[in-house]
């Protein structure tokens, strides 16, 4: 059973998260259970290189990691939790910390960019697989929450996988090595809805925020008791780039689709979709271009042909415009409003 774990790195819950998980792993009797780690960004303004914040209080640092500030207290769950009770919650962190072993002297001294460990935890599984990207990720957090070293720097995150026996990671690094799977996976993230550090993902299913050892068993056995079915790798993405469109990020649906552009470009479903994304981000000569193609191909699809027609609208050639329009409301007359 494969456990993604998305979370982010310089989220204060993913590492009180990570614990609890490996507390209920302990004691799992199931199927085995591969843990992989998945990017998430609470803050993506991070600088790089960070500013120190020493001598912050614990307040100054939760607000520098986004967690909080002019954010509510439903925003702030979602972003990086406990649960959806987050907000509510009476302990002071540190004090959460402390019960899961992880120290007194608990707080990151550095609002620290996590890019760049995401990229390390990356490159970890696909040079040592599950159980090396794991120690990493205890590694990354250890060193940013309890030893106060600065995790946006390549000789930090550098050192860190050489202590883990990956000597190679620092040069990997320095060349931007899993950059655009990293930025990819984010993007997947969005699409498959994940809204807060850490998520645990088996299958179809997902459990949201830092839950108690008792609470993550109860979802593996009952995730273990589903059965997950695999969608072809292409089937996925082309998924994942429409979720996107929902979500109102037409580039990052375009990010997604140029993989299948580049292989499979004259499949209609793929062009489709890229012709309404490019519609999306104003993109028309290439909404357009597309669009004209489909229709060509196949003048009986009416929704390509409105879209064309709206297309064309708004790059201002009304007179094509109206033929495709037309078109488009004679075989759908709820395309006509």
């Amino acid at each position: 059973m494969r456990i993604e774990i998305w979370a982010d790195v310089v989220c204060p819950w993913a590492y009180i998260g990570k614990r609890r998980l490996d507390k209920a792993l302990a004691g799992w009797d199931g199927e085995p259970v591969e843990l992989v780690w998945r990017p998430f960004r609470i803050d993506p303004t991070a600088p790089v290189p960070a500013t120190s914040h020493e001598g912050s209080t614990e307040d100054e640092l939760l607000r520098d990691l986004g967690i909080l500030g002019d954010r509510d207290d439903a925003e702030t769950a979602q972003a990086c939790a406990v649960g959806p009770a987050a907000a509510t919650q009476t302990p002071p962190i540190a004090e959460i910390a402390a019960t899961e072993g992880l120290g007194s002297a608990w707080g990151a001294a550095w609002r620290a960019s996590s890019h760049d460990a995401h990229r390390l935890l990356a490159l970890a599984h696909q040079h040592g697989g599950a159980e090396l990207q794991h120690a990493l990720a205890e590694a990354v957090m250890k060193a940013h929450f309890t030893e106060g070293r600065d995790i946006s720097l390549a000789e930090t995150l550098g050192q860190l996988a050489a202590d883990a026996g990956f000597p190679e990671a620092a040069a990997l690094l320095a060349d931007g090595a899993a950059d655009h799977e990293v930025k990819e996976l984010l993007l997947i993230g969005k699409a498959r809805g994940v809204a807060t550090s850490p998520t645990l993902v088996v299958g179809d299913r997902a459990l949201s925020g830092a839950q108690p050892p008792e609470t993550v068993t109860r979802f593996l056995r009952d995730a273990a008791g589903q059965p997950h079915r695999r969608l072809p790798a292409e089937v996925e993405r082309l998924r994942y780039a429409d979720a996107l469109l929902d979500k109102r990020d037409p580039l990052g649906a375009l990010t997604l689709l140029q993989p299948l552009l580049a292989e499979h470009g004259d499949e209609p479903g793929v062009q489709l979709l890229a012709a309404r994304a490019y519609f999306a981000s104003a993109q028309l000569g290439r909404a357009a271009a597309v669009l004209e193609e489909l229709v060509a191909h196949a003048p009986d699809d009416s929704y390509a042909r409105l879209l064309l027609g709206r297309t064309l609208t708004r790059q201002g050639r009304t007179e094509e415009a109206a033929v495709h329009l037309a078109l488009a409301a004679a075989m759908t007359p709820e395309y006509a409003t």
